[in-house]
């Protein structure tokens, strides 16, 4: 991602940048959002542990909150002191180089722990492979007197999620782009949050929606819901059921505008054929295709090659399952 759409043209033209601080620097419209819940909260200061280059520093103290902000890297230590320094935001914001496992927070309010999920072989994937582990960081958390946020991997396991934590899975513009353990808010709340926004979707345990044949309107969540298991809810607010048990496409016979979905009005459905599918675009003079995927091994720019779209329409093709058995899709967003 390009460094003012990160961080914004204003900033990103007076701060300073370490490539492994760009990489792993949370979006600044993230920051922002969980800097104002916990201003919700009524923190009014926070330990930032792990804080790369200080984006979400930049974000709390811009929320009124006093920062402890903590790398153990000296580099990024004195990246984040200079941006600090270059936003008028030193008053707010104290840096720290040093090892968080060794800082005592206990005169801070929050606890936010932002572990390295980066190694010399790219992403790391296991929680405890972290740097620090998660369980580090869970018991830092544990220990705040007000509240604490974890961030982690969007992909991390729920088994993984404490029983005393609240998920929330966070989107901005459609793209997931992280998780977050909270401790003090409500122990096994789980949330899906849009940005821009923010726009919430709670869990109220709803069970699994039901298989359906298709219907007139096919639902596709937002990344954040599918992430947080929250489909149950989209369907549920659309009166929909599922196209198959183990994909997360909801569909329904009426069209429900919903925040958390994007609907598409579908105007065919077919067996997985290629032959059938060129045929068919060839006929409605489709030149523009756009190819989505659940539960298909098929590439969409494999498909497009052998279908060879031509003409001045557009249309969308959804390769999925219904029903366990393979099959197409065509329709346009509603």
């Amino acid at each position: 991602m390009c460094i003012r759409d990160r961080f914004g043209a204003e900033d990103a033209g007076r701060m300073f940048f370490t490539p492994n601080g760009v990489e792993q620097s949370t979006r600044a419209s993230v920051a922002a959002y969980r800097a104002h819940r916990m201003k919700e909260l009524g923190i009014t200061s926070v330990a930032d542990l792990c804080c790369g280059i200080g984006g979400d520093a930049i974000a709390l103290a811009r929320a009124g909150i006093r920062v402890l902000a903590v790398d153990r890297d000296p580099l990024t230590a004195a990246a984040a002191r200079a941006n600090a320094d270059a936003l008028g935001l030193a008053g707010l914001i104290e840096v720290r180089e040093a090892d968080v496992t060794e800082v005592d927070t206990a005169g801070h309010d929050a606890v936010f722990v932002d572990p390295a999920r980066r190694g010399g072989r790219g992403r790391i994937f296991d929680p405890e492979a972290y740097s620090p582990p998660l369980s580090w960081a869970v018991s830092a958390a544990r220990r705040a007197p007000v509240a604490a946020a974890l961030k982690i991997a969007p992909g991390v396991p729920h088994e993984a999620v404490p029983e005393d934590a609240e998920a929330e899975w966070i989107s901005d513009g459609g793209d997931v782009k992280e998780a977050v353990l909270w401790f003090g808010t409500g122990p096994g709340a789980v949330r899906a949050t849009l940005l821009p926004g923010p726009r919430t979707l709670l869990s109220r345990g709803l069970p699994d929606p039901e298989v359906r044949p298709p219907g007139r309107y096919l639902y596709e969540p937002d990344g954040a819901v599918i992430r947080a298991h929250l489909v149950s809810e989209v369907a549920d607010r659309v009166d929909g059921g599922l196209l198959d048990a183990t994909i997360a496409y909801v569909t329904a016979d009426t069209l429900i505008p919903t925040p958390y979905a994007t609907a598409y009005e579908i105007t065919d459905h077919l067996p997985f054929n290629v032959k059938k599918l060129k045929a068919l675009l060839r006929e409605r003079q489709v030149g523009t295709l756009t190819v989505k995927k659940r539960g298909s091994a098929v590439e969409p720019e494999e498909l497009r090659k052998k279908v060879k779209p031509q003409g001045p329409h557009a249309a969308t093709v959804f390769l999925t399952r219904v029903a366990g058995a393979p099959a197409m899709l065509i329709g346009h967003p509603a």
